[in-house]
């Protein structure tokens, strides 16, 4: 780690976490609107849950949370190949 650069104040304070939606996209390895085909998200909705503008429901939340975890057979439950 020593070979990283140090970050300013400044320049943490203006870092926010990645959003749930955002890693289960690219643990998936999708386009936006690839992830949201395949997993039956409305591509406006997880445009927003990934720049924060909305949060996603519990029902919302699990269902990312699986994907995170398992995103093949995620799309393979809901019935899209493409995961």
């Amino acid at each position: 780690m020593s070979d990283l650069p140090e970050l300013s104040d400044v320049a943490l304070a203006k870092m926010r976490p990645m959003t749930l939606a955002k890693r289960a996209r690219i643990v998936a390895g999708l386009s936006q609107a690839d992830f949201a085909r395949s997993y039956g998200i409305p591509v406006g909705t997880l445009r927003d849950w990934e720049q924060g503008r909305t949060n996603p429901d519990a029902a919302g939340v699990a269902y990312l949370t699986a994907i995170l975890h398992d995103a093949p057979t995620v799309a393979r439950a809901y019935g899209s190949a493409t995961a």
